[in-house]
């Protein structure tokens, strides 16, 4: 098969198309051949060798794909519900960047009816990553206020669709006025440029004084501090990446005294099962809304596979609103 391998840890440019061995389906997995194949922030992060591959997992970069199933364990397949033919997407935890790849069956959903195989590509990472946090852990329920960090990214377009979706108000964050605009298109309440206004201070001053009941931060540092200070009492801070930074200095008399909650995760090392349970929540309570128009893919540009590396410039240049994917 063809695939994108990380050559050595570095600029855009390590990455190669290569042949590579065809992988093989083992107990409890799927083999798809790949449509295509999402592009994410953590890629970027593994090709530079700043986030390692879990134990077991392929070296190829890619944690998103979608096409159609072609083998399969016979007995795994039959209990999700599905068959050799059909179209599928999966989130996996590496081997995504290839014409073929192997998913575990739990980790496979349907495409969503009147989806592309592109489409369908850019959802797994993002939607497993904003239900898991924001629903799950930050408990974010309608009525709520949701501040999303990163509008824009395939992160915040997803987790603002979401929450307005399930009746939340959404305040977003964005580095200009254009990705203001656009998170406001995609439905988000408010939307705050972090260059130009004080975040903090403009979130206390939107929802009169009282806060966020659920925070998405994707930055930590000396973030942190700061959405703590506008957080609702009993607020829920949930971190999902640290990109400015792993340090924070905090007042902790004021978690205590509002009874905020300081939470965060990653979701490539969990176990299968952990994964699944997230898809059959995704199937069950937001597959209905991309069927029904009511949440949307939001793809930025689709570059052919042989591609990769301009993909991945493009991405750390953060001029994109919403999704880059990879065809094959």
């Amino acid at each position: 098969m063809k695939a994108i391998e990380i050559a050595s840890y570095g600029a855009p440019e390590v990455l190669r198309a290569v042949q590579r061995p065809d992988p093989v389906a083992g107990p409890g997995e799927l083999l798809i051949r790949v449509a295509a194949s999402g592009v994410n922030r953590p890629d970027v992060l593994q090709r530079k060798g700043q986030y390692p591959v879990p134990p077991g997992a392929s070296d190829l970069p890619g944690l998103e794909v979608a096409g159609t199933v072609v083998a399969a364990d016979a007995a795994a397949l039959a209990a999700a519900g599905l068959a050799v033919g059909d179209r599928v997407c999966a989130l996996v935890a590496g081997g995504g960047y290839a014409e073929l790849c192997v998913a575990p069956v739990g980790q496979c959903l349907p495409v969503p009816a009147g989806l592309t195989d592109i489409e369908a590509a850019s959802l797994p990472e993002t939607y497993f990553t904003v239900w898991s946090n924001v629903f799950e852990r930050g408990r974010l329920q309608s009525g709520e206020t949701l501040l999303v960090q990163g509008g824009t990214s395939g992160i915040g377009v997803t987790a603002i669709q979401l929450a307005k979706a399930a009746g939340a108000v959404v305040i977003a964050t964005a580095g200009s006025d254009d990705k203001c605009a656009a998170c406001t298109a995609l439905g988000a309440d408010h939307a705050i440029n972090y260059r130009s206004a004080d975040f903090s201070a403009e979130v206390k001053r939107l929802t009169g004084g009282r806060g966020a009941d659920v925070i998405l931060d994707m930055v930590a540092g000396d973030y942190v501090a700061r959405e703590l200070s506008c957080l609702a009492d009993d607020g829920r801070l949930v971190i999902i990446a640290v990109q400015g930074g792993t340090k924070a200095e905090i007042d902790a008399g004021q978690v205590l005294r509002r009874r905020l909650t300081i939470t965060g995760s990653t979701l490539r090392p969990r176990p299968v099962a952990f994964k699944a349970a997230i898809a059959q929540a995704l199937k069950k309570n937001v597959w209905p809304w991309l069927e029904a128009g009511r949440v949307k893919p939001v793809i930025f540009k689709v570059f052919p596979a042989a591609e990769a590396a301009a993909a991945h410039t493009l991405m750390e240049s953060n001029q994109h609103v919403g999704k880059l994917v990879l065809q094959w």
